[in-house]
């Protein structure tokens, strides 16, 4: 193969694969001084003369004239009487450049160089990928889906492969080769071969960001500023919200006339419930505003655990709707405030009841704690749940659950029996 088909060659790949000019350039030259290195030990010696847009490439080998018998170095030096055959006019000390044929480094050499310069160009692009993602974090792309997996869906984005993992997807998600989907780029890491992987997420708090900013024209402009976001993707989410304009709502702004703005984003999100509350530095009220739609009649704050807690007491008929189903909404309300929230239910004054701490001789010390953990502190607001529903909340089997509902009972009946007597 000529220098020159061999150069066309490198320069019609480094073009199908957006190589600039310069780069090539440095590639091809580094290819050609690993040759060189190979065969002559050293590439101080050589001088590598390329125009990649013609294709024409020189490779000159420079050594000095010394006297026949004095040759230390033949690939630095060379002998008068050979460099009178390149050129009558040479005298000793002189330079002499000789141009060397690559066909004179032999096929094996030439297909080792091919395959060096297609490995750069590999890890070139590999820095492209990994370049060029990493800038994109936090932003949404849209994607075709090719392949599904166990454990990932894999995705094509400007033929770069984008890799969706089952802990960042949405679990009501279903997908089908060639779907186009939307997702946000989460992180950019190298596999153990040095390889970019991206990785995209539709289940990160900053998806959903991203796709009010697309939905509400105020947030785009900074007008109103999502504070903060939690989300159990699929389910449901709460999203707090401030406006740095009086004139303007944020909730309102995010929600959009009759819901047109949000219900956008909860399609996107396959339906996930999505609460918008706006923003308040009083704990308090950020608490019973994340709290919603239970309305707290009483907040109280402990700092000084870690984390710190608060002391919530709501309406005895708002105790269900304050932790949510499956506790999401207490979870949720938890995480916005930044307090380990606990549940109270209001007691009227005319009421009487026991705190279920009064049972810890008969219900063991952890069966307590999930009782609390679900705003059952009293006796009577464990009566007010059945047997099922005090199962499902508390996560408890049957018996445990018939025997405290069986032991509370009993406890009032002998009251309400001594009250008679």
């Amino acid at each position: 193969m000529q220098s020159s088909d061999l150069v066309s060659s490198f320069a019609e790949i480094a073009r199908e694969k957006g190589i600039d000019r310069d780069t090539l350039q440095l590639i091809v030259e580094d290819v050609f001084r690993a040759m060189i290195n190979k065969r002559y030990g050293s590439d101080d010696s050589f001088e590598i003369i390329l125009n990649p847009d013609h294709g024409d490439m020189q490779v000159l080998h420079i050594r000095e004239v010394v006297e026949d018998w004095d040759v230390f170095d033949p690939v630095t030096q060379i002998e008068f009487t050979a460099a009178k055959k390149i050129d009558e006019d040479f005298d000793l000390e002189d330079e002499v450049a000789e141009e060397i044929n690559i066909q004179d480094f032999g096929r094996r050499a030439v297909m080792t160089a091919m395959q060096n310069f297609r490995q750069r160009i590999r890890d070139i692009e590999k820095e492209n990928v990994y370049q060029a993602y990493s800038e994109l974090v936090g932003e949404i792309v849209v994607g075709e889906v090719y392949q599904m997996r166990r454990r990932e869906v894999l995705v094509i984005h400007n033929k770069v492969e984008l890799v969706l993992p089952r802990v960042e997807q949405i679990y009501r998600d279903r997908y089908r080769k060639g779907d186009m989907i939307r997702a946000v780029i989460k992180e950019v890491i190298r596999d153990a071969a040095g390889s970019p992987q991206v990785i995209i997420s539709r289940a990160a708090p900053v998806f959903m960001e991203r796709l009010f900013e697309l939905e509400v024209p105020e947030i785009d402009e900074g007008i109103v500023e999502i504070k903060r976001i939690v989300r159990e993707p699929g389910d449901r989410a709460k999203v707090a919200v401030v406006s740095y304009d009086e004139r303007i709502d944020p909730v309102g702004a995010c929600v959009g006339m009759k819901g047109s703005r949000i219900h956008a984003v909860v399609r996107e999100l396959g339906n996930e419930n999505i609460d918008v509350v706006q923003w308040t530095d009083d704990k308090h009220d950020l608490i019973k505003r994340a709290l919603s739609p239970a309305s707290p009649v009483q907040v109280q704050l402990n700092d000084d655990l870690e984390p710190p807690r608060a002391k919530v007491v709501v309406k005895a008929d708002e105790v269900s709707q304050a932790i949510g189903r499956g506790g999401i909404n207490i979870r949720l309300a938890s995480a916005l405030a930044g307090y380990e929230i606990d549940i109270y239910r209001e007691i009227a004054e005319d009421e009487e009841d026991i705190e279920i701490q009064e049972f810890s001789d008969e219900i063991d010390p952890e069966t307590l704690q999930r009782l609390r953990d679900i705003g059952c502190d009293t006796a009577r607001a464990v009566l007010e749940l059945s047997r099922e529903e005090l199962m499902r909340r508390a996560n408890l089997d049957e018996e445990v659950a018939g025997h405290i509902i069986g032991i509370i009972k009993a406890e009032f009946d002998e009251a309400e029996t001594e009250a008679d007597g």
